[in-house]
This record gives structure tokens, C-alpha cells and sequence, in this order.
């Protein structure tokens, strides 16, 4: 699959395979499918005081709540799949490649079967080791990944992925709960009928903008759980926001999902790991004044949420687990200002302002390795199906998916590889706004990306 990719033009975006390449564990109906097994893991991923820096450059003042790498190891015969949500803000390009490929050799399975996602809080750090060897080879380069912290904090997650596969244990049936979360997530777009947006964040204290309606959301939590006898293992949510209730300030913290994750956990007594959906153009901020009173309320109501759709579980055999691939490779961007000339110009500016420089090279990262695609992937527990995006894609790939399979189960994480950085429609670079100019990927992206979707979930 990987050994053929010069074949493909740099400039062509494209869904790399015609086929959907199945790796996963399938049993014909005259054989008994192999035993299911799990084993979870946990490590702490925070970086220290005064060391590797919270987005963009800030350095880490103070710990209020520790960052944490969640994991699940599944199991069918000689088959492993990993699944991993880190709080962090970003992962990107070789960074997130580094996470998988340990993870991969820690339970003894092929990289193209280990997922890792962030939760993207914005009191963590958001890492690409490409961008930062472009920064060194520039005069005065800034200095915003401390590569030996990205070694440690990487083999202690392995670490504890390669403990606990000597733990495995087996697992039987599948849950399936949704909820619906209220006011927590709101569109960061609001339409104003001629073509153009309002743009509303994460945080405001503007009444006019709090006044604006939520806007297209997906506003149902999703739970799968993994159980023996009913007995739940491990809950795994998924819901689509942006997961910051504040930012820009020296705090390490696992924020409103962190928090409510917890409590969830403390009661049940079960593993919980939790999944930022397309969430780039929805955040809180219709209901987040920035205050800490807001931020409990909003805990408060994640909370609430997740509990619902864990109480709605219902139950169903496992017997089986399946995992897809569809590699795509995102366009690069050409458009003024956005060119790879035009950012290796910001980046190697030694005077240019410490962040928009770090940017810069994010960008021409991303561009020097457009060649090397970003898989897409599927993975079905029974009836389950949890489909795993790279970038920070818009909700509108989320609709789109669930679309697809109006009738069945249909999770969503993204802000896997984190390279391309937002996935946007082709419409919002019309609209303007800050998605569409914050994205290294062209407009073509959301043809590219949809492609693979439906590779996946209607072939």
C-alpha cells in the first residue's frame, strides 16, 4: 500500500485506494469467531513546570488538573487495535506518527491498527517535531517542542499499554447509548443570509452574540461500551465541541471533559475515555462567559449527558471486530498568501512574531509531506461504528457520516494526525472567517475527505 506512493502527483488530492483495505478479525458463518479481549491503560502526559509549552509557546505555570493519555487494546485471535485519547491540543505529522509506532511495539501489533486522538483541550500542548526542525534550521529559531519530554511522555504512554496487554481479559457484548447534551455546544458560524458568517468562539461576554441561536450542531452524545455478562469494562463518549472553556493562560488542565470524565468514572467504577467529534467549527461559546461558575455549569451539563447515554445503554453481542482503512492525501494550499513560498517566507523571518512563525512552519510542514496520505479509518464492534478522522474537521463531516447510516450507530472522533490541521466545506472559504484561514489543506478537502467517509460507511 505504501510502497507505490510516488505514483501520485503532488498536487493531486486524492482517496488513495479504490478498494477499502479491511485488516480487521472476520469469522466465515461456518467457524466460531475467536474470543473478544481488552485491556485498558493510563498515563499521565503532562508536561512539566516551566518545560514543554501549552499552545503555542506558553509555559506551563501551574497543574490544575493532570492531562492524561487514555487507551483501549482490543483483541480478536492474533488481531490488536488500539484506540487512545490524549489531552492535547494537537498532535501532528511525525509527532502523532510517534505516538502510534510505540504504542504499535508496545502490544505488538502493526501501526495501521493503533488510533490516537486529542482531545484538543487548549491548556495542553499542540506538538509538530516537523515544524520545529524546520524552526532550527532559521536564524533565531523559536523553540516550542522540547523533543526529549515528547520521547519520555511517549514511551511512559507505551509503557502503559505494554503492562496492561498482560491483563487482557475478555469481553462479550457491546452497549450503545446516546443523550442529548444541553447548552453546551453552539456554532462558532452563524449565517447572515448573504453569503457571509458571524463568527462566535469559544468564550464571549458580548450579549448580541450570546443572544445568536446555537446554530447547526450535533447535539447527541454517544457511548459504546464494552461488557462481559452486561458488566461494563469500559464506556468510550463521543461528542462534538470544542472541549475549552478557557485558554491562553499558563494552566495545565483537562478542562470541562476532563472533569466531567472523571466524576463519571468515580461513580461507575468503570474505565472511561473521551472523544472530541468534528468539532472545528462548534464550540462553547454561546454558554461560556469565560467565568468559573460558567465552566461548572458546563461540566455540570457534559456530565449530565454522559451519564444519560450510559443509562440508555442497551446491550447487544459483540462477536466480532472489524477494522478499515481508506488512505486519502489532502490538497495543499495555493491561494494568496497561503502558498509554501509565502509561509517559508513568515517562518524564516528572525524578527517575525514567535507564534505566527511557529505557524508558518506548521503550515510548511504539512505541505513537504502532502505526498505521505493520512488513513482514514472504520473500526466495528458488532453493531457499533466508530469512524476515526485526522485534522480538525467541521461538524458538516460528522452530519455526513451519520447520514450515510441514518438506522445504525454511527460514532465519530477526530483530531487524529493533526498535519492538515481544519478540514473545511469548500463554502467556508467563500465565507471567510477564522476556520477556513486557520486550515493548511485547500478547499478541495471536503470532496477528499468525504470520499473516504463513504468509502467506509456505504460501499
Amino acid at each position: 500500500m505504501r510502497e507505490s506512493l510516488n505514483r501520485f502527483p503532488r498536487l493531486a488530492a486524492s482517496v488513495l485506494l479504490g478498494t477499502v483495505c479491511s485488516v480487521g478479525s472476520l469469522a466465515s458463518a461456518s467457524e466460531q469467531a475467536p474470543p473478544l479481549r481488552l485491556a485498558t491503560f493510563q498515563a499521565d502526559v503532562t508536561p512539566p513546570v516551566g518545560g514543554h509549552p501549552l499552545i503555542w509557546v506558553t509555559p506551563v505555570a501551574t497543574v490544575e488538573d493532570p492531562l492524561l493519555a487514555k487507551g483501549v487494546v482490543l483483541e480478536q485471535g492474533e488481531r490488536r487495535f488500539v484506540l487512545c485519547a490524549v489531552d492535547w491540543c494537537g498532535l501532528c505529522n511525525s509527532s502523532h506518527t510517534l505516538f502510534r509506532e510505540k504504542l504499535a511495539a508496545a502490544v505488538e501489533t502493526d501501526v495501521s491498527r493503533v488510533a490516537v486522538h486529542c482531545v484538543h483541550q487548549h491548556t495542553a500542548p499542540y506538538t509538530d517535531g516537523d515544524a520545529q526542525r524546520l524552526l532550527d534550521r532559521c536564524e533565531n529559531p523559536p523553540k516550542y517542542v522540547d523533543f526529549e519530554f515528547l520521547d519520555e511522555v511517549t514511551d511512559r504512554v507505551a509503557a502503559a499499554a505494554r503492562e496492561a496487554v498482560a491483563h487482557m481479559e475478555p469481553f462479550d457484548t457491546v452497549g450503545l447509548g446516546r443523550a442529548k447534551v444541553d447548552r453546551v455546544a453552539s456554532s462558532r458560524r452563524i449565517p447572515t443570509g448573504d453569503g457571509k458568517i458571524i463568527g462566535r468562539m469559544s468564550g464571549t461576554t458580548d450579549p448580541k452574540l450570546q443572544a445568536l441561536p446555537e446554530g447547526r450542531i450535533d447535539p447527541l452524545l454517544k457511548t459504546v461500551t464494552l461488557a462481559r455478562g452486561g458488566e461494563p469494562l469500559v464506556r468510550m463518549h463521543f461528542y462534538a465541541t470544542h472541549p475549552q472553556s478557557f485558554y491562553g493562560d499558563p494552566r495545565a488542565c483537562s478542562d470541562v471533559p476532563g472533569f466531567a470524565r472523571r466524576r463519571l468514572e468515580e461513580k461507575e467504577g468503570v474505565f472511561h475515555i473521551y472523544f472530541t467529534g468534528c468539532s472545528g467549527d462548534v464550540a462553547m461559546g454561546k454558554y461560556n462567559d469565560r467565568t468559573r461558575r460558567a465552566r461548572d455549569e458546563l461540566t455540570d451539563r457534559l456530565y449530565a449527558g454522559m451519564e444519560a447515554a450510559a443509562a440508555a445503554t442497551r446491550y447487544v453481542p459483540a462477536e466480532r471486530l472489524r477494522w478499515q482503512a481508506v488512505p486519502v492525501r489532502f490538497p495543499e494550499r495555493t491561494d494568496a498568501g497561503n502558498t509554501l513560498e509565502d509561509n517559508r517566507a513568515k517562518m524564516t523571518s528572525p524578527e517575525g512574531n514567535v507564534v505566527a512563525r511557529i505557524r508558518a512552519a506548521t503550515r510548511v510542514a504539512f505541505t513537504e509531506r502532502i505526498d505521505r496520505p493520512i488513513d482514514v479509518n472504520l473500526l466495528e464492534i458488532g453493531p457499533a461504528r466508530v469512524l476515526l478522522l485526522p485534522g480538525e474537521c467541521m461538524i458538516e463531516f460528522q452530519l455526513y457520516a451519520q447520514d450515510l447510516k441514518p438506522e445504525e450507530f454511527v460514532a465519530v472522533a477526530a483530531y487524529g494526525d493533526l498535519g492538515p490541521g481544519y478540514i473545511c466545506t469548500e463554502a467556508s472559504f467563500a465565507e471567510g472567517g477564522y476556520e477556513p484561514s486557520a486550515s493548511r489543506a485547500g478547499k478541495e478537502s471536503e470532496a477528499v475527505l468525504k470520499e473516504a467517509i463513504r468509502k467506509l460507511l456505504a460501499p
